[in-house]
């Protein structure tokens, strides 16, 4: 919870100018710090058991008060009321420390001061003992920015101060900051402030400045703020330089360049309703008005957050960030549509905010997030598509569809089979896996290896053209020869993953696994035979041709014919280097034999 908050400025403004409100309302007191009740307890029951630490680091978020804490901790060491959880803040002290000019308290920006040399410089001064305080205090701010040199030369130091230093080191970025220099601080987490916290605070200010605001209007300050209260102020600041005496929140509005929440609404609803051209109206509406775009986009990604909330949590849900008023209506719209749609709409709109950033078309590429999302249709997750293929067979259902279609009626016994009989053709073999198959023979081999080309990839199937058409070695195997002039070919083709590529191709479409593998021929082709080398096509027939008449001459054959005869054999493959027996080799070695 917040602490009480000073209803005066902690710090006026010098006759000679203006001075901001962010520094004026700094927090002097632990007491003053809003949101970090923790950080502050910590921090008294370290000064009241005599336990201070001689390294702190404070990390997070910017504007939640790192600084400020910082500054309090070195009034409470150096008070001369102390050391003290609550510093007189009057004495010459404190009143150095509040303006930033004490000797003996160092603030240093490491954005600037981030090189080896200004570490040196720093470790060899920590020696020296304090002008007038009790403890030289070194506060290091944005410390990740330091260089690795600047935070080797510091490790020593930071180990083992003299007994009169103390560091306190304040990032916002912690990840970036080396474990070893980590494991020699306290570390403090500062949370991000929440919206109730920052609008107290800005009430506060708002009445010690002797103004008026409406509620919303603070209420939209603290939203743009972030967590952040010093991002507040400044843009509080900015409203009261604009002269009246009640702040609203048209005013805020047109300082930030935002859609009021009544033309949110609007928009979204056309959206939800697929009205893609009601919803270019109101884009364009918004644009004559002067919103910004990447506020739009925003805005439009908060009302998807707030959806996505109501469709998960309910209607109780209280951290919204549209005015209660809406509430009902984007309960209706939440529960209307599923939270898959809820989610692309925030992941297509998340894309569309950073692609703003590097484009010089915002508004185009705004009004393609709001057409694409009008468009959206109901989406179903993918573990209820697969239940739906398990269950009926089918791709996907009927657009709009929100569970799993019920599994195909049965008839007489068996489950009917959707399509059995369409235009008169009957549908397509199948196989295991639910695809169209072709049987893998020798007719068929020229078709069904045309088709694994089609699919295995352009590149990959110029490769394998090289080769020819593959050869039935064996049942379920196939062999691709490449000649031996193809040798880089051939090692490209037979790689593991692409072997795998052409088996699993196989397996789609003949319906059956088929072991592939890739041989060298041993046959030589000259480069002039290279150069004039028919078509993939051509070679293909050329092979089918070959293969028939070589099947058709060993049928002849008298012991083949025999065998088939007899036994009703069939001719399976023929080996590759296969020849048919010559009648006048055999009766030559019979005369030789008789000589």
């Amino acid at each position: 919870m917040a602490r009480q908050t000073p209803s005066l400025p902690a710090d006026p403004a010098p006759a000679e100018g203006y001075t901001v409100l962010a520094r004026r309302y700094r927090p002097q007191r632990f007491a003053e710090l809003v949101g970090q009740h923790a950080v502050a307890q910590a921090l008294e029951n370290a000064i009241k058991s005599d336990r201070v630490a001689h390294a702190y680091l404070f990390t997070g978020p910017r504007g939640v008060g790192k600084t400020s804490t910082a500054r309090i901790l070195a009034k409470c060491l150096n008070c001369e009321q102390g050391p003290t959880i609550q510093p007189c803040g009057v004495c010459a002290s404190c009143k150095a420390i509040t303006a930033g000019e004490d000797v003996d308290v160092f603030e240093m920006d490491a954005a600037s001061n981030r090189g080896i040399d200004e570490a040196r410089h720093l470790r060899s001064n920590v020696q020296y003992r304090p002008s007038r305080g009790r403890y030289k205090i070194y506060i290091i701010d944005e410390v990740h920015m330091l260089t690795r040199e600047a935070f080797n030369a510091l490790l020593k130091t930071l180990e083992e101060p003299p007994p009169h230093v103390k560091f306190i080191l304040a990032t916002t970025d912690a990840q970036k900051v080396p474990i070893t220099i980590l494991s020699r601080c306290q570390r403090f987490d500062f949370a991000g402030l929440t919206l109730p916290q920052i609008v107290g605070r800005l009430q506060d200010i708002v009445a010690s400045e002797g103004r008026e605001a409406d509620p919303q209007a603070l209420d939209l300050i603290a939203r743009r703020a972030g967590g952040g209260m010093r991002d507040a102020q400044s843009l509080l600041d900015q409203l009261l330089s604009f002269g009246t005496e009640k702040l609203t929140a048209e005013q805020v509005y047109t300082l930030l360049g935002s859609a009021a929440d009544d033309w949110v609404a609007e928009l979204a609803t056309a959206i939800l309703a697929h009205n893609p051209a009601q919803a270019l109206e109101a884009l364009a509406e918004l644009a004559g008005r002067g919103v910004q775009m990447s506020e739009l986009v925003d805005q439009l990604l908060n009302y998807w957050r707030d959806l996505m909330v109501l469709n998960c949590a309910g209607e109780q849900v209280s951290d919204l960030n549209l005015p209660p008023h809406f509430r009902t209506t984007m309960h209706q719209q939440a529960r209307a549509i599923p939270l898959d749609t809820i989610l692309a709409g925030l992941d297509l709109l998340s894309s569309t905010r950073l692609r703003l950033v590097r484009s010089n078309h915002g508004r185009l590429l705004v009004e393609m997030a709001l057409i694409r999302l009008a468009r959206l249709e109901d989406l179903l997750p993918l573990t209820q598509l697969t239940q739906w293929v398990r269950q009926s067979g089918v791709a996907a259902g009927p657009p709009g569809a929100a569970s799993p279609a019920p599994p195909p009626p049965k008839l007489g016994g068996l489950p009917a089979v959707e399509g059995v009989k369409k235009n008169g053709l009957m549908p397509p073999e199948t196989g295991k896996n639910g695809h169209a198959t072709r049987r893998l023979d020798e007719e068929s081999l020229t078709d069904v290896w045309g088709q694994v080309l089609a699919q295995v990839g352009k590149f990959f199937a110029a490769q394998l053209e090289k080769a020819g058409l593959p050869a039935i070695s064996r049942p379920n195997s196939l062999v691709l020869r490449f000649p031996v002039d193809y040798n880089q070919d051939r090692d490209y083709c037979s790689a593991p993953e692409r072997v795998s590529k052409v088996e699993e191709t196989l397996r789609k479409v003949t319906g059956e696994g088929w072991n592939f593998r890739v041989e060298s021929s041993g046959v030589a082709i000259s480069p002039s035979q290279v150069m004039n080398q028919p078509t993939a096509a051509a070679v293909r027939e050329a092979e089918a041709v070959r293969t028939r008449r070589l099947k058709e001459e060993v049928e002849k054959e008298p012991i083949i014919k025999r065998a088939i005869e007899l036994l009703g054999a069939q001719i399976v493959r023929i080996e590759e280097g296969f020849t048919l027996p010559e009648a006048d080799a055999t009766k030559r070695n019979e005369s030789a034999e008789e000589a």
